[in-house]
């Protein structure tokens, strides 16, 4: 949902200065989300870290649910540059596989994503939004993925699309049904088995 009456002075902004404050917002909502465990910064809270007043947050995300949306997939793709380092130094592909599995499974952005994956299940608006930033998501992943299987000369058993998808999927979901209070750990769940990336 979206403000009816947007500020008049931030429509006047250039371009690229809106870009700005909008860029800082997420930053720091993404770092206040994560510090702050279970409890729930405030829109207040949030504007003070970023240097803006409140209504600049209903200005450009409309919503606090929306915010979180944003602010937990920046800090999953920023997550994402140092799963792919780690990758990169796995010695063969089942090393790929194990390496990639475990830094995922310790995450910090991962129980951020889980709250914004249920935001939008109990806010169907924020689906839109949420359906963006999972196709970057993938879009990135298969873009690392087929890099480095054609360098070293990996094989998958199935195309990359559909690795990265489940992958992702079941990694999210995980997540989500332990944000949602269902018992066991990351080490009941084999990821590293949901990889078919094998050596020739």
């Amino acid at each position: 949902m979206t403000s009816s009456k947007p500020d008049r002075g931030l429509a006047t902004q250039a371009p690229g200065r809106g870009r700005a404050t909008r860029y800082r917002i997420i930053e720091q909502a993404a770092r206040l989300w994560s510090e702050s465990g279970s409890a729930e910064p405030s829109v207040a809270e949030i504007a003070q870290a970023a240097g803006v007043f409140p209504n600049q947050i209903t200005y450009h995300f409309g919503s606090k649910d929306a915010l979180l949306v944003h602010a937990a997939f920046l800090r999953l793709l920023h997550d994402a540059k140092r799963f792919e380092s780690i990758g990169e130094a796995a010695r063969d592909a089942a090393a790929f596989r194990r390496n990639i599995a475990r830094v995922i499974h310790a995450a910090p952005s991962l129980p951020l994503v889980a709250r914004a994956l249920a935001a939008g299940i109990t806010t169907p608006a924020l689906g839109a939004v949420i359906d963006t930033h999972l196709r970057i998501l993938f879009h990135q992943s298969e873009h690392y993925l087929r890099r480095i299987a054609n360098r070293r000369g990996w094989k998958l058993e199935r195309h990359i699309e559909t690795e990265v998808r489940t992958f992702w999927s079941t990694a999210l979901g995980a997540v989500l049904l332990s944000h949602a209070g269902v018992g066991g750990t990351s080490a009941d769940l084999d990821l590293a088995g949901v990889l078919t990336v094998h050596g020739q």
